[in-house]
């Protein structure tokens, strides 16, 4: 095993291995190297439609092997300490590996001990999550006869911002079409104050709720998990005219202690972990005060170490963390490093906060939110030519899309490392 490397990657995610790929399709010379202890590489996005017994899980993943750049080094280790001054790297197996160029992108990890009950309760009876076990969530959604189906996320950032709610609305539609919604009571609960950032789409998601009849719950945090009583209890985060005000029926059963918690029991409990950077990273000087890596907004360049650079969901950057948003990133981080191997200096393109979530809102039916740093919806000119002409709205053809096109991308361009 070599113990330097003109390029180090850390992560074998979407934004390791097509990072590398691009970098190598320009440049085969190159001499790269990719720390990833994992033997399988999961298409996460389709986790949600497995969760809503629509896709096959084993078609979401593939040998980690298989997708390694061909030029690339595999090293099968784990990263367990930063030394930027000296350019260095530690592992756990293979001791230290330097490098020309370093390219962060390790994901980010579960953190279920931030909510308590949360790591006894997960993945057992009716607590599910698409997160963990997608599997699982549709056993829960399966074997569901009534009651309140809660769904709900933390107040930690988190990968695909968007599916806690897509999981509620396929499952507010599966209660709908097997006769249960009229004793069913479908719980949307997040801490923020809106269904979502941008204007165009939380629109047309106000409109899902109200069609569903889905309980939305703003300014709920979710703070205790009792899976063996069945009880979720949150903490009002936020005050405004939609603030938890518990309904006069109570068809929830909701109980209020104090100003700030409510307790709501539940017969099916689907939730987004609460999610860090992992502890490597999050205990190095590479992270800003808030335990993300602290990369500039635009270039991707780490903000101190000027020879290295971060993508993904590891990325402090105000946008949220999706697959799309890689997309857009590896373009300017290849670039910018080759321009610095060519010239010293970095390059002209720029990131501009680009993301993406395909907002399943029930079966064969997907509304696409794109979006920049400033929120502003900016759907791709290409959607016309699948006849798609308001990707705001919900339309069939998105749910094709999601299922069948995006993994088709995924899979045959994106881990080629090809700018699609």
């Amino acid at each position: 095993m070599k113990s330097h490397y003109q390029i180090l990657v850390i992560g074998g995610g979407t934004g390791g291995i097509m990072t590398a790929a691009n970098l190598l399709s320009k440049n085969k010379s190159l001499e790269i190297g990719i720390i990833e202890p994992a033997e399988w590489h999961y298409y996460q996005p389709a986790w949600t439609l497995v969760g809503a017994g629509t896709y096959d899980y084993e078609k979401s993943r593939r040998s980690m092997s298989s997708v390694m750049p061909s030029g690339a080094d595999w090293i099968k280790d784990y990263a367990t300490v930063f030394k930027p001054e000296d350019n260095t790297v530690e592992t756990k197996e293979n001791g230290a590996i330097t490098y020309d160029f370093l390219i962060v992108s390790p994901g980010l990890v579960m953190d279920t001990s931030l909510i308590e009950g949360l790591t006894e309760s997960l993945g057992k009876g009716v607590v599910c999550s698409n997160y963990t076990d997608p599997k699982h969530t549709w056993e829960v959604l399966k074997s569901f006869k009534g009651g309140n189906a809660v769904f709900t996320q933390p107040t930690t950032p988190i990968k695909c911002g968007g599916a806690p709610q897509k999981i509620a609305y396929l499952a507010a539609d599966y209660i709908k079409k097997n006769g249960l919604k009229n004793k069913s009571n479908v719980v949307f609960a997040t801490p923020g104050s809106v269904i979502f950032g941008v204007k165009e789409i939380r629109e047309s998601l106000m409109q899902v709720i109200s069609k569903y009849g889905i309980h939305f719950k703003p300014f709920y945090a979710p703070i205790k998990i009792d899976g063996a009583n069945q009880i979720v209890t949150f903490k009002v985060v936020g005050t405004g005219e939609n603030t938890c005000i518990i309904n006069q029926d109570n068809e929830l059963k909701e109980t209020m202690s104090g100003e700030s918690i409510i307790e709501m029991p539940f017969d099916m409990l689907h939730l987004a972990p609460p999610q860090t950077a992992p502890k490597f990273v999050k205990e190095s000087p590479l992270v800003n005060d808030a335990g993300w890596l602290d990369v500039d907004k635009n270039t991707l360049q780490h903000n101190k170490f000027a020879n290295i650079f971060g993508l993904g969901d590891v990325a402090a950057l105000p946008t949220a963390k999706t697959g799309a948003a890689i997309r857009k990133q590896v373009p300017v981080v290849s670039d910018n490093i080759l321009q610095l191997i060519a010239h010293s200096k970095k390059g002209n393109k720029s990131y501009n906060g680009y993301s993406s979530c395909p907002l399943v809102t029930g079966y064969g039916k997907m509304i696409l939110a794109e979006f920049d740093y400033d929120n502003n919806f900016i759907p791709d000119p290409k959607l016309k030519q699948m006849l798609v002409f308001n990707s705001e709205k919900e339309h069939w053809r998105l749910w094709m899309l999601k299922k069948y096109g995006l993994p088709y991308l995924y899979w045959n361009k994106m881990m080629k490392g090809k700018e699609v």
